[in-house]
């Protein structure tokens, strides 16, 4: 059984909680919920409305995007990693689905608690648009490594 300092000691090492306030952190983590996902269990799917971040504990998670019905994964998590925030912070539906790779269990986040540790720690906002700017810098050079390759098979 986890205690909520645990979980406070979980969410310092991610580095997007890192320099954040242990008092804001323990405030976050009491407003957490724990979650046990199985093996082959979504933790929300593509084109859901985004309610809520989560952070994993303990296994990994697929990243499963669905492209004309057949299901891609593109990317594994594990533990320490931030999953879901884009679509809170963005108001857009899930862009992929996450599934339990294995037993899971992850720190479930609401959207107004996660909000509200941004407007209340500004160097977390900053953090946030570090993380996204690095995703998307990560995407478009492998997108444009996936353009160069169907151009050299043609």
């Amino acid at each position: 059984m986890s205690t909520l300092t645990d979980e406070v000691e979980l969410l310092k090492k991610i580095p997007l909680f890192a320099s954040i306030d242990p008092g804001k952190l323990k405030l976050l983590a009491f407003a957490s919920d724990r979650k046990v996902y199985k093996n082959g269990q979504d933790l929300f799917k593509q084109g859901e409305i985004g309610d809520s971040a989560h952070v994993i504990i303990e296994g990994t998670a697929q990243i499963i995007v669905d492209t004309n019905g057949k299901e891609i994964i593109v990317a594994e998590l594990g533990s320490n990693e931030l999953i879901g925030e884009i679509a809170i912070l963005c108001d857009v539906p899930r862009t992929a689905t996450v599934r339990a790779s294995g037993d899971l269990v992850a720190l479930k986040i609401k959207k107004e608690h996660f909000i509200g540790m941004i407007s209340q720690a500004p160097e977390l906002g900053f953090e946030v648009m570090r993380e996204l700017a690095e995703r998307l810098s990560k995407t478009t050079t492998e997108l444009s490594e996936a353009r160069q390759q169907l151009a050299n098979q043609k």
